[in-house]
């Protein structure tokens, strides 16, 4: 019986630890999503960012309070406070809703519109929220960790 009794003791205990173990492993394995908010006016865009090295340096400039400029006919940028790491980041190749990096002029872009890929535009992210607001951007923007009631 004390045999049994050691046996089912030692199969509990090592159901526990797999568990816990399993559990650890989930919590590391997992990336967090990282959000930005565009915050003009009373509006807000919501952008997740990918995890590219210029989407991590972007991300460690926040708050970015910036002016919206008109570019072309379907985006609008702003300039970050220094230039970003590009270094590994993928070329952006989505449309409307695309958040990226324009390397030769050292500008982010915010898609609201079709665009042709091209090797000095990076993404950084797609718009979660607002996307149809891009378009009507204009002036002072704040650029920020998004709150979690933003999302």
């Amino acid at each position: 019986m004390k045999k049994k009794n050691v046996f089912l003791l030692f199969g509990t205990a090592a159901l526990m630890l797999s568990a816990c173990g399993a559990a650890e492993e989930n919590s590391t394995d997992e990336e967090v999503a990282r959000t930005i908010s565009v915050k003009f006016g009373d509006n807000t865009v919501i952008y997740e960012l990918n995890n590219s090295p210029a989407a991590d340096s972007l991300y460690e400039q926040l708050p970015i309070t910036a002016e919206a400029e008109d570019f072309s006919t379907n985006e609008k940028i702003f300039y970050p406070s220094r230039e970003l790491d590009t270094g590994d980041s993928p070329v952006a190749e989505g449309g409307a809703g695309t958040l990226a990096y324009y390397v030769p002029w050292g500008n982010v872009v915010m898609f609201y519109d079709d665009y042709s890929a091209n090797g000095s535009l990076l993404e950084l992210g797609q718009a979660v929220s607002g996307e149809e607001l891009i378009r009507e951007m204009s002036g002072t923007i704040v650029i920020d960790v998004a709150d979690a009631q933003e999302k």
